[in-house]
């Protein structure tokens, strides 16, 4: 296999970090999280003292900060300004503001275009020495990479969701806001409840990571056949 772009969007919660990192372990190829862009980002403007209601200031802040994504799937990592930052992005500061960058019609533009130069680099070589990228996050399979070899849309209940992540360890409050909040706030410039033409869709809502996991691996050998 070589080549292959594997792209997988659909809500937080419904298991797409776990099972695309699994899928670029089983089939040697690049795992990238688009959304850790926004929370780098997110860190950063916080960093800096930036005001994330000023949209010009944050997309310039998006546009010249420094970021470094590793994208092993054993251990996947983002450095800022060379700073391994890969636990801040994940507090509950940053899940609960991240929408604000996600949502800035200024910034959003430039993150993508960054999300959009990974998967080239990774077909060109990159970690994977050009086998390819499995891509997750939002947008990925519309207006990322819609020429993805395989576009996958991941769904589940609602409650599945916010439950799967309060497992996790978080506060179950915190979770149901960062889960269903931020869903609601990044359907204002994303859509990601429902796949569009060409898109499979995927209910995780019954499945294990296991079955899952093997779905979009059948997905990727149909692609490549």
């Amino acid at each position: 296999m070589s080549g292959i772009v594997i792209a997988i969007d659909g809500p937080a919660g419904t298991g797409k970090s776990t099972v695309s990192r699994e899928v670029a372990l089983r089939l040697g190829l690049a795992y990238f999280d688009t959304g850790a862009t926004y929370r780098v980002a997110t860190l950063a403007c916080l960093r800096d003292g930036v005001d994330l209601s000023n949209t010009s200031d944050v997309a310039a802040m998006v546009a010249t900060m420094n970021v470094e994504l590793i994208l092993d799937p054993r251990a996947p990592r983002v450095l800022l300004d060379g700073e391994d930052v890969s636990a801040q992005i994940r507090t509950d500061t940053v899940a609960l503001t991240v929408s604000k960058v996600a949502t800035n019609l200024e910034a959003r533009p430039i993150l993508q275009e960054m999300q959009r130069e990974v998967i080239r680099g990774e077909l060109a070589g990159g970690y994977s020495d050009g086998r390819g990228v499995c891509a997750e996050g939002r947008d990925i399979t519309t207006v990322i990479a819609p020429e993805a070899d395989v576009r996958v849309l991941m769904t589940a209940d609602d409650d599945v969701r916010v439950a799967r992540r309060a497992g996790e360890g978080a506060d179950a409050g915190t979770v149901r806001e960062a889960v269903l909040g931020r869903d609601r706030r990044d359907s204002a410039v994303v859509s990601f409840h429902e796949a569009a033409d060409g898109v499979h869709t995927l209910d995780t809502t019954d499945l294990t990571i296991e079955e899952a996991v093997g779905a979009v691996v059948s997905l990727a050998g149909e692609a490549t056949q």
